[in-house]
């Protein structure tokens, strides 16, 4: 791991979690890497919170020019509000009981809202790593969501869902890399029942491609000649995407990739 990515994780981890370490000197071009990173994982909050934490700090020399930028980016995001859309999964038969669990959990006499939470958390990194890559930002709100009340969370019930739907390798995952790359320890979470080896791999890749693919987001079109073409560069993108994580979510994976294909073509235009 490079200078970039331990002070990235060094000032997340504070503005996440209260975690103190000292920040290493870098160049402005550096520093300038390192905000990309954090524009790019939409983890901007937390970045600000560590620099503050680490204000006392004298290797903490961000240039004055990124911190005008910094401040014109909160500026920016206070005035958008942003509504969440509901949360799904790809394969129709697990949406159904995926839903169905939420029900019946918030129409049961002994209704637990902190275990309903956890289980929509982790559905919604799966769609996020599934559709994006690992996305930091939700995997730091599994974590939060876990220091403050993971004491009130009913985890045999939260396993029994997670097996219903088939997800306890990919909330394992998401887990490990709580784990892996925030400094938990494994009985904090109850669902990882053995960390998996490969999340701190999947993370820091994930940090170090510093610039967004530049892939189109379409599947199909038609061109000029009425032919349909296919954006190869997507699909081969995609296909990885999927096959990384095939083994901790089979019928999910497998299903948001071919209605993602299906999506694809829909959108031909004509």
């Amino acid at each position: 791991m490079d200078i970039i990515q331990r002070n990235f994780f060094k000032l997340i981890r504070s503005g996440a979690f209260d975690d103190k370490s000292v920040i290493e000197v870098m160049s402005p071009f550096k520093w300038r890497r390192l905000y990309e990173i954090v524009l790019f994982q939409n983890v901007l909050d937390y970045f600000v919170r560590g620099v503050n934490n680490h204000a006392n700090d004298k290797n903490l020399n961000l240039p004055a020019a990124l911190i005008e930028e910094i401040q014109k980016k909160l500026d920016e995001q206070e005035e958008k509000k942003t509504t969440e859309n509901g949360i799904n999964l790809s394969n129709g038969l697990l949406n159904k009981k995926y839903h169905k669990i939420i029900h019946n959990e918030l129409h049961s006499i002994d209704t637990s809202v902190e275990t309903l939470e956890i289980l929509k958390l982790i559905v919604s990194n799966t769609n996020a790593m599934l559709n994006h890559g690992i996305n930091l930002d939700s995997i730091i709100r599994l974590g939060q969501y876990l220091r403050k009340k993971g004491d009130k969370v009913d985890f045999l019930k939260l396993e029994g869902w997670l097996s219903s739907l088939h997800l306890q390798r990919m909330a394992q995952l998401q887990g490990s890399i709580l784990i892996a790359v925030f400094g938990f320890e494994k009985d904090e979470i109850d669902f990882v029942k053995k960390e998996e080896p490969i999340a701190y791999k999947l993370t820091i890749k994930i940090i170090s491609n510093l610039v967004k693919d530049t892939a189109g987001e379409w599947h199909f079109r038609q061109n000029s000649a009425g032919f349909v073409q296919n954006n190869g560069k997507m699909l081969r993108r995609n296909l990885r995407r999927s096959y990384k994580y095939i083994n901790y979510a089979p019928l999910e994976t497998t299903s948001n990739f071919i209605n993602g294909f299906i999506r694809g073509l829909s959108e031909i235009e004509e």
